[in-house]
């Protein structure tokens, strides 16, 4: 067998090359695989977890309002004092001692990671232990010093729809 430029190869030379190539090709598919994105549906930033504790986040719409409008979650899910964080919309909704339901950015204005629960009056973000009021998305501890943004959202017929 010759190389390229004519020269004798050795079969030492040919499975030496050929090795070389597999060897990149599975290294190749190893960092493609590492860099895909995760296939949990509530994802998040590096180094943040991925979930908040059962029965606090909601994912797909709930139903339809007659305008169209897919509900964000049932309003029974959402206790006073409570909330759920929805991942997919980097969403979460809230409900204060008053019983008004309220929306904020999931994303914690620290670093960016998603708020992990709503537990005890606060959103919380497990990257660096923000909190924030849940009435409103102020921060209460922790280093973030922006409150979360809100988002509109109006509950009708037992449900929160985007407003």
């Amino acid at each position: 067998m010759k190389d390229q430029h004519g020269n004798d190869l050795s079969r030492r030379a040919v499975l030496l090359t050929g090795g070389s190539l597999a060897v990149g090709v599975v290294l190749t598919g190893c960092v493609v695989e590492q860099a895909a994105p995760p296939a949990a549906p509530n994802s998040a930033p590096e180094g943040q977890p991925s979930s908040a504790p059962s029965g606090q986040q909601s994912s797909a719409p709930v139903t339809q309002a007659p305008g169209g409008a897919s509900a964000l979650t049932t309003a029974d899910k959402v206790p006073a004092g409570g909330g759920v964080v929805l991942g997919d919309q980097k969403m979460v909704i809230t409900r204060d001692s008053g019983g008004t339901a309220r929306a904020f950015s999931a994303v914690c204005t620290h670093q960016g990671c998603l708020v992990s629960s709503v537990e005890g009056g606060t959103i919380n973000c497990r990257c660096h232990g923000s909190k924030f009021d849940v009435s409103s998305g102020q921060p209460v501890d922790g280093p973030a010093k922006k409150p979360l943004p809100p988002i509109a959202v109006e509950e009708r017929d037992g449900a929160i729809f985007p407003a």
